[in-house]
């Protein structure tokens, strides 16, 4: 591997809306074949709901964040701790939010271009981008490119790519989250699986997204509430506290699913009951963050729109930050130093998100290519979508 690592009330989005949460659909624009689009005189905010945006937004911070404490938990305990926390359900939580906003996928036409412009071509585009910005910074032109060995943060488009198409099989199944964990835990217990196309971490990870299959918005709605909150409140301290305590020790590689568990030094036998444990750790903490992200409309909610910009792009900041060893000022490795590298971490990827860099950086991210695709007139007959 070449890479590294409310308020209950909010109206339920609509199965022609899926798309416009979706986190590999960052803003919506003009509608596109074979979705299904409002009425022209309802704006684009309306058919989004903020408690999704809220929480793709916070999600992204927690993202980035983690990202940024990595090399100061090399030297501070309470950095570790909350590094570990944050890893143990941040991209499950990215997964599960992805599931669910997937469920309507069915490879119609429409869909299908969505899929291919807002996860294929960006996945082509920023793995090149990498690709070139490591030879520069690097100064090591050879380095090779390669599309099956994703690069630091672009495994999650594989992943999403793989998992989205598979999207109608899983709704087929009748138990399909315990399937998705068999193959989870097949992946931890086998090795011999290697690196291409992220394999480990595309099972690893598959049975949060396929238990966003299986969501329905009243689960989400059970979770806002104050039963629930109060809740979660001693659980995520317990979760801090553990995560202190078993710092000096337990490996962070454990929560990345790169590869199976023999790579932490563990018997086989061993994935077997890890990755369940693991499993039900990621979903209470994954429950716990969802039940605290708010529901109403904040000055942050439009930014949800763009959480796709934000993890494609800070990855250079981050990359740049361990080439050029911005972190060797001892002051950063301070309390406060900590804090304002949490701070930089929420700065950098809220701009990120923001309106401006979405407009500069849309032909990468979320090109619309209508040049590439047939026009509904010329779809064959007898082999036109149905209306979503």
């Amino acid at each position: 591997m070449r890479g590294q690592a409310g308020e209950i009330g909010s109206p339920p989005p609509r199965p022609g809306d899926v798309v416009s949460h979706d986190l590999s659909a960052p803003a919506p624009t003009a509608p596109r074949e074979g979705l299904t689009a409002a009425p022209a005189t309802e704006p684009a905010s309306a058919r989004r709901d903020p408690y999704f945006d809220n929480a793709k937004y916070l999600t992204i911070v927690l993202v980035a964040c983690g990202h940024a404490w990595e090399p100061l938990t090399h030297g501070s305990r309470f950095a570790t701790a909350a590094y570990l926390t944050v890893y143990a359900f941040h991209m499950p939580a990215f997964a599960l939010v992805s599931g669910y906003f997937s469920r309507s996928f069915d490879m119609a036409p429409g869909r299908v271009r969505r899929l291919l412009t807002s996860v294929v071509v960006p996945y082509l585009v920023f793995e090149t981008a990498y690709t070139l910005f490591y030879r520069w910074a690097q100064d090591d032109p050879g380095y090779p490119l390669s599309l099956l060995d994703p690069w630091y943060v672009m495994w999650f488009l594989l992943a999403l790519f793989i998992w989205r198409i598979t999207t109608p099989l899983w709704l087929t199944l009748r138990h399909p989250v315990p399937v998705a964990l068999a193959l989870a835990v097949l992946a931890a217990v086998s090795p011999e699986l290697g690196g291409d196309i992220s394999i480990q971490r595309v099972l690893g990870f598959l049975p949060f997204f396929v238990l966003g299959l299986t969501l329905r918005a009243e689960h989400f709605t059970r979770l806002r509430t104050w039963r629930v909150r109060l809740y979660a409140l001693p659980v995520g301290a317990a979760a801090l506290i553990t995560a202190y305590l078993v710092a000096p020790w337990f490996s962070a590689g454990w929560l990345y699913h790169r590869g199976s568990v023999t790579g932490q030094g563990a018997p086989n036998w061993v994935g077997l009951f890890t990755t369940p444990a693991l499993f039900c750790l990621a979903l209470v903490l994954t429950a716990c963050f969802l039940s605290w992200v708010p529901g109403r409309r904040l000055w942050c909610t439009a930014l949800g729109a763009g959480t796709m910009y934000g993890y494609l792009l800070h990855g250079f900041v981050i990359k740049a930050s361990r080439f050029w060893d911005w972190y060797d000022h001892p002051w950063l490795h301070t309390a406060l130093g900590e804090l304002a590298v949490t701070a930089a971490a929420v700065g950098l990827i809220t701009a990120l998100c923001s309106a401006p860099v979405r407009r500069v950086f849309r032909f990468a991210v979320e090109p619309r290519m209508e040049w590439m695709f047939r026009r509904r007139d010329e779809i064959p007959p007898g082999r036109a979508p149905k209306d979503a």
